[in-house]
């Protein structure tokens, strides 16, 4: 689930859940794509309530950790939940939070907003900005509007490889008040 802020910041928040059932495992490791930086993590252990402890780690400090990590470069960077290791015949269901800056993906150009990112889930959700109003997309979305006027995007991936989405919006005329011209 991605909430987009106002583009000039280039940020988004999201979050993602995940269930963890191999005995042993106590780690998620979220891998920072290129191009952008992690801020605000969290996480909770939705079986339980608890926060988790977490911690950004980038370029020899993953592999110092000896974390499994594949091609790690100077500028790789990770972000590691971690949880208590998971017992035989139990799972553990996280959910984690964290804030995301990409200027090159996330941006505006010209009076147009630009998202443009690639979905390797199954489901994937993006809620545009307050004020701005949905002009393409892509990929095929269900389009609807939240309770306070933002557009979402509700996207299915039923493949085994990522999709990519591009995302264009503009902004809402300011006479325009959920859905209806004003005439103040």
């Amino acid at each position: 689930m991605y909430f987009l802020q106002p583009p000039e910041t280039h940020a988004f928040d999201l979050y993602h859940d995940y269930t963890e059932s191999r005995v042993g495992v106590g780690t998620y490791i979220n891998e920072v794509r290129a191009g952008s930086t992690v801020s605000n993590p969290h996480a909770k252990n939705l079986d339980t309530g608890e926060d988790l402890k977490w911690e950004i780690l980038k370029g020899s400090a993953i592999t110092a950790a000896k974390l499994d990590v594949a091609n790690v470069t100077p500028q790789s960077e990770i972000v590691v939940f971690r949880f208590a290791p998971v017992k035989q015949g139990e799972s553990v269901r996280i959910r984690m939070f964290e804030t995301y800056t990409d200027t090159a993906r996330y941006k505006v150009v010209g009076n147009e907003l630009i998202w443009d990112r690639s979905f390797g889930r199954p489901a994937n959700a993006v809620v545009l900005p307050a004020g701005w109003v949905l002009t393409n997309s892509s990929i095929p979305a269900a389009v609807s509007t939240i309770p306070d006027g933002r557009v979402r995007l509700d996207f299915v991936n039923p493949r085994p490889d990522e999709i990519a989405v591009l995302i264009t919006a503009r902004k809402r005329p300011c006479n325009l008040v959920a859905g209806h011209r004003s005439d103040a």
